[in-house]
């Protein structure tokens, strides 16, 4: 358990330093601070998640669970870090919350802040997410990017893997767009 309290304040070092370093403002905190803040943030971000992708509404009637991080904060000069808290819906309801973090080294350069929202479309999948201690993308599971384009509908799209990703609203550039590597923990709210 302490190593992964380690690298969860490994990561928020690393941007909180290359926040200060790079100069960068963010309007909105990285870090929510309550489970009534996260809530709203994950509210917010499916309903934006059901305007923006067509027929997002009905791919995530077909979920077994999504988890949600309404803003996850990566920062990068070559070495880069990200953070961002979120939840774990299922049927609706939010059943436990968690954080995203990462690292990563390599020709990178600003700033951006992500919505991503993963959904789970295998029980099996889902499950041995909420069973793991510490659930790495590509490690623990392989996760598929999904992108879509303007007006295509997202059930159009023939989709195979248990478990599917979803990047949005990017505020800023950044050369490495990916959730290889990022680690996801349960926390307590």
């Amino acid at each position: 358990m302490k190593v992964n309290q380690l690298k969860t304040s490994v990561a928020m070092m690393v941007v909180s330093t290359l926040i200060i370093l790079t100069g960068v403002s963010i309007s909105e905190p990285a870090v929510a601070n309550s489970a009534t803040e996260i809530n709203i943030g994950v509210d917010a971000t499916l309903q934006r998640f059901k305007k923006e992708v067509n027929g997002g509404a009905q791919f995530l009637n077909k979920a077994e669970g999504v988890l949600v991080f309404p803003n996850v904060l990566k920062v990068g000069l070559v070495v880069g870090g990200e953070y961002g808290e979120g939840a774990l819906r299922v049927g609706g309801k939010t059943v436990s919350y968690y954080s995203t973090a990462g690292a990563s080294i390599g020709f990178q350069m600003g700033a951006q802040s992500k919505s991503v929202v993963l959904v789970f479309l295998s029980k099996q999948a889902l499950n041995s997410f909420r069973n793991s201690d510490g659930w790495k993308a590509g490690v623990d599971g392989s996760v598929a990017l999904i992108k879509w384009g303007v007006g295509e509908d997202v059930n159009s799209v023939e989709i195979n893997d248990p478990v599917v990703a979803f990047i949005f609203g990017n505020k800023g550039l950044m050369y490495n767009l990916t959730l290889e590597g990022s680690k996801f923990s349960k926390i307590k709210r």
